[in-house]
């Protein structure tokens, strides 16, 4: 019986999925993906689009947050500049979505960069607000900017389209959509294995220790902006390609602490813990909106009371994961591996 890990090579200690066991579950996993969208609903498919989009976003957050340690309150502000950054670029330049989303992302980055740049002096909640004043900045950019971004009116972009299909189904995005959030996790997965991710775990350890040891503070920690921004601008891009219309209303500070309670109730410093995070932030409410429908005609006081209650649910969840669990449910996954793992000798 194996007691504790054990390898022989480099190459196995190195491995993404060290076990058989942990292969043949990616591989199910996938295997359900690719399953999933011929025999799902329009309904889930659009929940399952959401997802995948959160979860990109997520990870970016998670990256900045949870791996390197720098608090933001400003994820619905980069996510925004992504959006707009495509849409522009669709409606006006003729840009199809393998061009726009890109170049979105690399604006999205440079934004992320400029308002990384306090992260030199500041720390903590000093660094929380420097980012919700990013948050607000973009927020007043956007609705002000008329000639640029429609300010308060939504900007509509044409239906994107690849290899001469029309992504504008939910069935369609569907493979785009999940095939960035596995891409961006294999990319965060990785990253942290490398130099710059241990760099960004040494940071958030300890900064000074880190800057002792050799590394160069403020560097990783704008290329945590970076990336971290990047990966918000992919989410903010595909968010505008699936919708075709954009609007401010989706990127205010509500959707910047809606990102903090996915990655604090999936787990902070984990890739499973952001899709279980987006997972649970994504169909409580539709959880909560379908049983209001059910009981509209049997008892319709409870039903026209769950969407008020709604956002102090979301409040009680992130209480609870804080007090009970606080490395999320990324941590109840591997207490559940654990148990089988060591099953039926527990002890």
């Amino acid at each position: 019986m194996e007691s504790g890990v054990f390898f022989t090579t480099y190459k196995a200690d190195m491995g993404l999925r060290r076990k058989p066991v942990h292969k043949v579950r990616l591989l199910v996993f996938v295997a359900f993906l690719i399953i999933f969208p011929f025999l799902a609903s329009r309904y889930w498919l659009n929940l399952a689009n959401q997802i995948a989009i959160a979860t990109i976003s997520a990870i970016g957050l998670n990256i900045l947050v949870g791996y390197t340690g720098q608090i933001s309150l400003g994820q619905g502000a980069f996510m925004a500049v992504g959006a707009y950054s495509a849409g522009i670029f669709a409606a006006r330049f003729g840009l199809p979505i393998y061009l726009n989303v890109p170049l979105a992302c690399l604006i999205t980055a440079a934004v992320g960069v400029f308002f990384g740049l306090p992260s030199l002096r500041l720390k903590g909640l000093y660094l929380a607000m420097a980012t919700l004043a990013a948050q607000v900045i973009v927020e007043w950019i956007i609705t002000h900017w008329t000639s640029l971004t429609g300010g308060t009116e939504a900007l509509v972009m044409p239906a994107p389209t690849l290899f001469g299909q029309r992504l504008n189904t939910d069935f369609r995005f569907y493979w785009i959509a999940v095939s960035m959030a596995l891409l961006t996790a294999l990319f965060a997965a990785n990253l942290f294995r490398s130099r710059v991710g241990r760099a960004f775990v040494a940071i958030r350890d300890q900064d000074i220790a880190a800057e002792v040891i050799g590394v160069d503070v403020f560097r990783y920690k704008l290329l945590a902006f970076a990336i971290s921004s990047f990966i918000a601008g992919l989410a903010g891009a595909l968010l505008a390609n699936y919708r075709t219309i954009i609007s401010w209303e989706r990127f205010t500070i509500e959707t910047s602490i809606f990102y903090l309670a996915v990655i604090i109730i999936g787990g902070l410093g984990t890739i499973n813990g952001s899709f279980f995070g987006a997972a649970f932030m994504t169909l409580l409410p539709a959880f909560i909106n379908n049983l209001g429908r059910a009981l509209q005609t049997t008892a319709p006081a409870v039903a026209g009371l769950l969407p008020a209650v709604q956002q102090a649910i979301f409040g009680l969840a992130i209480i609870l994961f804080l007090v009970l669990e606080p490395e999320g449910l990324a941590k109840l996954w591997r207490n559940v591996k654990d148990y089988f793992y060591v099953w039926p000798f527990s002890y």
